[in-house]
């Protein structure tokens, strides 16, 4: 057990799991001393004297002192319970344990004072190893994708056995050991991560990832493997959060079929890539998934080559997302996205550094990434892209439960646009924009929205796709998407 003291608190038990307790609560029938219980409620001048840690095996005692230390300024019982639920949640959010408890009591010994309290946690610790195994099969394989941020690779029809195994409280100060081995019939992928958070400032953390991925990108007819190691620092820094990363990655590029075009063989063999980038955001958004009101704004620089490698370019990009809340609980969503790559040292750029736009999660009513240049059916990526949405999302009709199962779910009209293309860098600015405003692809329909978790969606929905070019693949009717970033 671990203890943390202080001068002095004030008196009044009280248990909770979730603190979601008010002051009536404690108001006793008369015959208990409804009069003395009440004065201690109106009592203005609450110490907390003691805040003690029960349960803890391998977790240091000095990682926690910053999560909890917050209690000791309460001035009042509302005040120590709020802090104390607070203090909850941020124990719970090291991901270490998985069950704290609170007991809130009055103080006792010699040094009590008559209007002292003890809060007390009591903590159930993570196992020190976890494990799970699970057999995937469908078109999308992206377990080790998201794990290390590479994207959403897609297989076809691929069957694979994925292990994981975690380490989590690794070294007793919130640090985790994660690793994946995903072994399929098309591919063998795996991965090992470290994070680890600096004491009292979760969001300042640092990770540290070795990893083998295969993508297999049917609408490119193109292979990628990646073997790499990458650093990544996460901060916060005033309103916004950043991240600073280095990737170095040995790529190997092929051709899925013998009928891939001559440009994709171009491009097939062997390249190192050493990538420095930065990514400031701001969020303000109540919801990553279903947001009703706030904005987001990412902007991304990667700069590749100055520490080493055969690819030379820099990259930027940025999304920017508004949302506000409408009558009967109705949302309209604006977003815009766009980027441009510059090849350095008279360098081409590499179809695996490009952009790609179209699809259900960008412009919708197009197929997965058919937007843009192509070569025989192989779409190729483009340098400068941009995208637009704007989005009106309403509860089901006639409100279907409502107050649960109901609410996971939307309804969606929506008008989208883009255009993603090469440019040319001899010419200025001016015709780099009137490029990217010929040839507009758009689309317009409806469909209906599921939130999974806070973290994914799925989406059917109606498209009609319109300023449709020679070479873009449609999808005029209903289409089906999935994932984590939508526009």
């Amino acid at each position: 057990m671990g203890t943390v003291h202080a001068k002095s608190l004030d008196p009044l038990p009280m248990h909770g799991r979730d603190l979601d307790v008010h002051p009536e609560d404690f108001m006793e029938t008369p015959d208990q001393g409804q009069d003395s219980k009440q004065e201690i409620l109106e009592n203005k001048d609450v110490v907390v004297q003691h805040v003690n840690i029960q349960g803890l095996g391998r977790t240091k005692e000095d990682l926690l002192g910053y999560e909890i230390s917050d209690v000791f300024h309460a001035k009042n019982l509302i005040d120590v319970m709020k802090r104390a639920h607070v203090a909850r949640q941020r124990l719970l959010r090291l991901g270490i344990f998985k069950d704290v408890e609170v007991l809130i009591d009055t103080s006792e010994g010699t040094d009590a004072l008559p209007n002292g309290l003890d809060v007390t946690f009591e903590v159930t610790e993570v196992k020190r190893l976890t494990g799970s195994y699970n057999t995937m099969v469908g078109n999308n394989e992206g377990s080790m994708s998201c794990l290390f941020d590479r994207g959403v690779f897609v297989t076809l029809c691929n069957v694979s056995q994925v292990l994981g195994l975690k380490l989590p409280n690794m070294l007793g100060r919130a640090e985790k050991l994660t690793f994946q081995f995903s072994y399929g019939t098309k591919e063998t992928s795996y991965g090992l991560s470290f994070f680890k958070p600096q004491p009292g400032h979760f969001e300042r953390n640092l990770t540290l990832n070795m990893y083998k991925v295969t993508g297999q990108f049917p609408w490119s007819s193109l292979k990628e493997t990646d073997r790499g190691v990458s650093a990544e620092l996460n901060f916060p820094l005033g309103v916004t959060n950043h991240t600073l990363k280095w990737e170095g990655v040995w790529r190997e590029l092929g051709c899925l079929a013998r009928s891939a075009s001559f440009a994709v063989r171009e491009e097939s063999g062997h390249s190192l890539k050493s990538a420095l980038s930065h990514t400031v955001s701001v969020d303000s958004r109540n919801s990553a998934i279903f947001p009703s009101r706030g904005a987001l704004l990412r902007i991304n620089q990667e700069l590749a080559g100055y520490t080493g490698g055969d690819a030379s370019f820099l990259k930027e990009d940025f999304e920017l997302q508004l949302n506000r809340r409408l009558f009967w609980d109705s949302v309209l969503s604006a977003s815009l996205w766009g980027g441009m790559l510059y090849p350095i040292g008279g360098q081409a750029s590499c179809i695996a550094d490009r952009f790609y736009l179209g699809g259900p999660t960008s412009v919708r009513g197009f197929g997965m990434y058919s937007i843009g240049p192509q070569s025989e059916g192989d779409y190729l990526g483009g340098e400068a892209y941009w995208a637009g949405g704007l989005h009106l999302y309403t509860p089901l009709p006639f409100r279907p439960g409502k107050g649960g199962f109901g609410d996971l779910f939307r309804t969606h009209f929506f008008l989208n646009a883009g255009n993603l293309c090469n440019l040319s860098y001899g010419d200025g600015p001016r015709a780099h924009l009137q490029k990217l405003a010929e040839c507009i692809r758009w689309s317009y329909g409806a469909g209906i929205v599921l939130r999974l978790g806070n973290i994914a969606r799925l989406e059917l929905n109606y498209c009609v796709p319109m300023g449709v070019q020679s070479g873009d693949r449609i999808c005029d009717g209903v289409q089906f998407g999935a994932g984590i970033r939508f526009l």
